[in-house]
């Protein structure tokens, strides 16, 4: 049985065909495991570089029934990661991964054009935000290590102007970026379905992949079939954890969603743009308005799996309680909406790794088996450019995007289970307990300060939180 959808794929899957699973055995010179952005993308990508490829894809539910259908709908570059770019890659590579991430955000909007795909791409940009004393400047360390290197993505707002934009005294300080754009995402998915279909990509939904026998050839078993592949792009996001060799790299953590009721022109009454907007949390709050009037309102840092487990939590409605958390956040930045009805919920898992970026490479032993994961909660844009990397790697190309080092495996890894799982839940505990305190202006305590260091890289820095005991 299928769990309630979000939203988002409520809607896009209207008039849609049902879904064709594979059935029988077929050859394919690539198959594809996995039908959300990084998997259809790529598959454009390959058939854009070398059309006489056979490619074939496979997807366990539907062509964004995963967490490409159920975020936030943010597309937005890696400027706010360039921190971390900087030390995983070096300047010059930051500097040329940030811009490809930022004119990824317009390559969907030229996408959506060019194929009369209504993904409701608003080109608004990103607040990021200010909601108490302590998060104020949480941006200053990247766009000063971003400065050095010419470039300025970063507009400094007011804290007049930051309240304006988002329409939320609330809002204290922050900072503008215009590269960003607001998406319907799960529109967006169908879209690029649709688009791989008449590119000739052969696509089998309700489709999981039982096992992988990698050959070469390789085998992608599947309840109906199998795919025999030259080679094999595994585009698996939180499922990855699923894989030994990527097990450690990867934890997962669930982020939530609240949408009200349509409200007419009550969220532009309130001068609400049409922009993404975020606050400086690590438990980030993300928001943003829909068409039909709608605020849609996120929270990261909910459910965190175990091992290899990805099960029934991370999927359909949120849980009442953290559903009735995500919605008190939301009143407490928009108290004139304390009267709004929430609509719906649901929660999904993020594939969050240690740095915060995403990472390409190859199965040890297994160079014909390629993978991509890590995105980390900013996945919408960002796997725009992981296709290209991907892409390099099926053709074996010797470019920039299959020498750049996020190609080359994950950086780092966490602590084997069962060390991850309680570790992670003492730091999320702790990171609660800190900003708690921050919000009441009080400062945290030393314990909670020292453990809310260990928490992986989020949409904010980790190091650029002023978290402290003063």
């Amino acid at each position: 049985m299928t769990p309630p959808r979000s939203l988002w794929l409520t809607e896009a899957l209207v008039g849609e065909p049902p879904p064709e699973p594979l059935s029988g055995t077929r050859r394919a010179d690539v198959c594809i495991v996995g039908g959300g952005y990084t998997g259809l993308w790529t598959a454009l990508r390959l058939k854009e570089n070398a059309p006489e490829l056979d490619v074939a894809l496979v997807e366990a539910d539907v062509c964004g029934g995963g967490p490409s259908g159920r975020n936030g709908g943010f597309a937005l570059s890696w400027w706010a990661k360039f921190g971390t770019l900087v030390k995983l890659c070096g300047a010059a590579e930051a500097v040329r991964l940030a811009r490809a991430s930022a004119d990824a955000v317009a390559e969907i909007g030229a996408f959506a054009r060019a194929h009369g795909a209504d993904v409701d791409y608003r080109p608004g940009g990103w607040v990021w935000a200010a909601t108490s004393q302590a998060q104020i400047g949480a941006w200053d360390a990247t766009i000063k290590e971003i400065a050095r290197h010419g470039e300025e993505p970063f507009e400094p707002l007011s804290a007049e102007e930051v309240a304006r934009r988002t329409g939320s005294a609330q809002h204290v300080a922050g900072v503008y970026e215009a590269t960003a754009a607001i998406v319907q995402p799960a529109m967006l998915a169908r879209a690029l379905r649709r688009v791989a279909c008449e590119a000739g990509v052969a696509i089998h939904e309700r489709t999981p992949m039982l096992r992988l026998e990698p050959g070469p050839p390789a085998r992608v078993v599947t309840p109906g079939g199998a795919v025999v592949a030259d080679r094999v792009v595994l585009a698996l996001n939180a499922w990855s954890v699923r894989l030994p060799e990527l097990r450690r790299a990867l934890v997962v953590v669930g982020s939530d969603i609240v949408a009200t009721e349509p409200m007419g022109d009550r969220l532009a009454r309130l001068g609400v743009e049409d922009v993404c907007i975020s606050d400086s949390r690590l438990l980030v709050n993300y928001y943003r308005p829909t068409r039909d009037g709608r605020l849609v309102f996120g929270k990261g840092g909910g459910a965190l799996g175990f091992g290899a487990r990805v099960g029934a939590r991370f999927h359909g409605r949120a849980a009442p309680r953290r559903a009735a958390e995500v919605a008190a956040s939301m009143r407490a930045l928009y108290p004139e909406l304390a009267d709004v009805a929430i609509a719906t919920s649901w929660t999904g898992p993020i594939d969050r790794s240690m740095t915060g970026l995403p990472f390409f490479g190859a199965l040890p032993g297994r160079p014909h088996v390629v993978y991509g994961a890590g995105f980390s909660g900013n996945g919408v844009a960002p796997t725009l450019v992981g296709s290209r990397v991907l892409a390099s790697l099926v053709l074996e190309r010797d470019d920039e995007w299959s020498r750049s080092p996020l190609a080359g495996g994950p950086p780092r890894r966490f602590p084997h289970e069962p060390v991850r799982f309680v570790g992670g839940l003492a730091v999320r505990k702790a990171v609660e307990r800190a900003e708690r305190a921050e919000d009441a202006g009080r400062p945290p305590s030393r314990t909670a300060t020292a453990l809310t260091a260990l928490a992986p890289a989020g949409l904010v820095p980790t190091k650029s939180r002023r978290v402290s005991s003063r």
